[in-house]
């Protein structure tokens, strides 16, 4: 397993449309990916709990991935999360 904790970049956090964005991400990649914020854990596959985690911009989660490609889809993860979805 694979884990890393990073700050959320987007301005107004995981809101409905980059959290389904992150969530496909998650699908496409085929591995299993929890979410944590604070005491809260859930399965990064599921939209509803993304969202239930209420993510605002700067809040710091950990990913954790397991499965064979764990590193390199920790690497996806983090790199879609360190990036501004709500920039124009």
């Amino acid at each position: 397993m694979a884990d890393r904790t990073l700050a959320v970049a987007s301005a107004h956090g995981l809101h409905a449309r980059p959290a389904a964005l992150f969530v496909k991400e998650v699908a496409d990649s085929g591995q299993t990916v929890q979410l944590t914020k604070g005491e809260r854990s859930v399965s990064a596959a599921s939209i509803l709990g993304v969202v239930s985690l209420g993510i605002e911009h700067g809040d710091e989660v950990t990913l954790s991935v397991e499965g064979d490609r764990a590193d390199a889809v920790l690497d996806e993860l983090s790199a879609f999360l360190l990036h501004d979805h709500d920039a124009s």
